[in-house]
């Protein structure tokens, strides 16, 4: 059995259709790798991208929990999606599908999603507190 693993941030927020048993979840990860030195000897970067698709509960979760820049760690299979085209031809194909996977670490637009849910329980907080002192006072 073959296992593979990449580890990348999100190109867009995950697209789910269906659900339960039916739900599809599908993803682009995005990777920089070292691509050798330039003519200065520079270090220079490649970018590979990866669509994936999860499947059942772990897709629903990808798709609930993750956001456009949230890095995850995937470990996937490579299978065939082989067909034959409207003109007969024979065309090939791999789908990269999602066995497991860990939250990495969030991106920016979560970032600014979980400050703003901490700011406003805190002013909750405080303000609940207020209350409670005016109350007892």
């Amino acid at each position: 059995m073959q296992s593979n693993m990449f580890i990348g941030r999100l190109a867009a927020t995950p697209v789910i259709s269906g659900s339960g048993d039916r739900a599809v979840c599908k993803f682009t990860l995005i990777q920089n790798v070292y691509a050798g030195k330039d003519d200065s000897g520079a270090a220079r970067e490649k970018t590979v991208s990866l669509q994936f698709t999860a499947f059942r509960g772990r897709g629903e979760a990808i798709a609930k929990n993750c956001m456009k820049g949230d890095q995850l760690i995937v470990n996937y299979t490579i299978d065939n999606n082989n067909y034959k085209n409207g003109s007969g031809e024979d065309v090939f194909g791999y789908n990269f599908n999602v066995q497991e996977f860990e939250f990495g670490a969030a991106g920016a637009e979560k970032r600014k999603q979980l400050n703003q849910q901490s700011s406003n329980g805190e002013q909750s907080q405080s303000a609940g507190a207020n209350a409670y002192q005016q109350a007892k006072g």
